[in-house]
């Protein structure tokens, strides 16, 4: 197996913090990548966690072939933050190009007002502003942390594209859903005292039941994109916290989609770990209590389904990043359940496919050191910085990784077989 550094672009600033999504600039447009950074870490809207930053959001959209298309700073209006800023990548007119969806603040001297808080959608090829929407805010008197937690995804309807916004995590949740042509498609409400799962940190969008209309997993509930439905929730009579990990993938044996989670709070109630169908009824549970905190589903070069989460005592999140303390670690046979020992530490890794079809794993998470791993614990390379994107958007077998350093140097690698 190989890992090929593609190309290293610097742009400009430093980042302590960047995420990325893959850009469709057109069918014979070179692939490309949507970019947002910040010299700080992720700021967090947890009272014990956010902290005021030093700098501004940026964007840029940046071809694997090492060109910066643009970029744009947005504002001291706008709080660097993953759930203050969400940034989504989504072709909703159809047309093969994405747009770049954001959530944006017209009221520069106020970046929490939520007056001033807009859905903008960007044209992918220059950066500039192709559309504003007001942002739903379905109850404003929220403390900080539950109030500012912003979502926007894609799917689909056979065939028509569906974007989605929401809001929320931990008590009232808002979804919508919107047409091609913004016209607003439906709206799901989750009340606080309403029975049933949280949201999550995840919200996977799939064709879970392979009816041609994708389904969203907002958290454990599963919602469809045609009307807003909601099909089912896991557990619903004895589980109302939020699950950290919502992780589908098809089951070889049936080709039928499985749902993993790991759940992160209502620590006491069991099991903390578990599979679902694609119905929502549990296959296997494990894990009595605690707070389970990042996760991952992968395959083995044997073709096993291997599960992970890792439990935590305590954790803490600032400009010197995030940290997890009294950790311990769980892998599963993610089909069965089994409890499985692997040779090697699962912390601060991420899965990332091979041209084989099989996983490797990168420590790639804040703070890890970029070692590639194979199942026997081998280090077989090293991709130096932070993971800001693991997906296959090169046409060609394997993954493509994504890697950011402080200095603000992001690196493109082609992962082979």
């Amino acid at each position: 197996m190989r890992i090929e550094s593609a190309n290293a672009v610097d742009l400009g600033s430093p980042a302590g913090q960047l995420r990325a999504r893959a850009v469709r600039l057109g069918p014979d447009a070179p692939p490309a990548a949507l970019v947002a950074w910040c010299a700080d870490f992720d700021v967090d809207p947890y009272v014990e966690m956010f902290y005021f930053p030093s700098d501004t959001l940026k964007l840029a959209v940046v071809t694997a072939e090492g060109e910066v298309l643009w970029t744009r700073d947005l504002g001291k209006g706008v709080v660097p933050g993953m759930w203050f800023c969400p940034i989504h990548a989504f072709d909703l007119d159809g047309d093969g190009v994405s747009e770049i969806w954001l959530v944006s603040n017209v009221n520069e001297d106020h970046p929490l007002s939520l007056r001033g808080y807009r859905l903008e959608r960007l044209d992918a090829a220059t950066g500039e502003t192709t559309g504003q929407w007001p942002w739903p805010c379905g109850n404003s008197n929220q403390a900080l942390g539950p109030q500012f937690r912003n979502f926007i995804l894609g799917g689909h309807v056979r065939g028509e594209p569906a974007l989605v916004t929401a809001q929320g995590t931990y008590g009232d949740m808002f979804i919508q859903g919107w047409r091609p042509d913004m016209a607003p498609r439906w709206e799901h409400v989750v009340r606080a005292e309403d029975p049933g799962a949280r949201g999550s940190h995840m919200a996977p969008v799939v064709d879970l039941n392979d009816d041609g209309v994708d389904e969203l997993l907002w958290g454990e509930r599963c919602i469809e994109l045609d009307g807003g439905r909601e099909l089912f929730c896991c557990d619903r009579e004895t589980y109302r916290g939020h699950s950290d990990i919502i992780w589908p993938f098809r089951n070889p044996e049936t080709g039928r989609y499985v749902i993993f989670t790991a759940r992160e709070s209502d620590g006491e109630v069991s099991p903390r770990v578990a599979l679902f169908d694609d119905s929502g009824e549990r296959i296997w549970g494990a894990v009595d209590r605690g707070h389970m905190d990042t996760g991952w589903v992968a395959c083995r070069d044997d073709g096993r389904r291997v599960a992970m989460a890792i439990r935590i005592g305590h954790k803490t999140c600032g400009p010197d990043g995030r940290h997890h303390q009294d950790r311990k670690e769980f892998v599963f046979d993610a089909l069965t359940g089994e409890r499985l020992e692997l040779p090697f530490s699962v912390y601060q890794t991420i899965p990332v496919t091979t041209g084989k079809g099989h996983d490797v794993l990168v420590r790639g998470i804040p703070g890890g050191n970029g070692d590639v791993l194979d199942w026997r614990g081998e280090v077989i390379a090293n991709v130096p910085g932070t993971v800001a994107m693991a997906q296959g958007y090169v046409r060609r077998p394997g993954d493509v990784l994504l890697t950011y350093e402080p200095s603000g140097t992001i690196r493109f690698w082609n992962v082979g077989g």
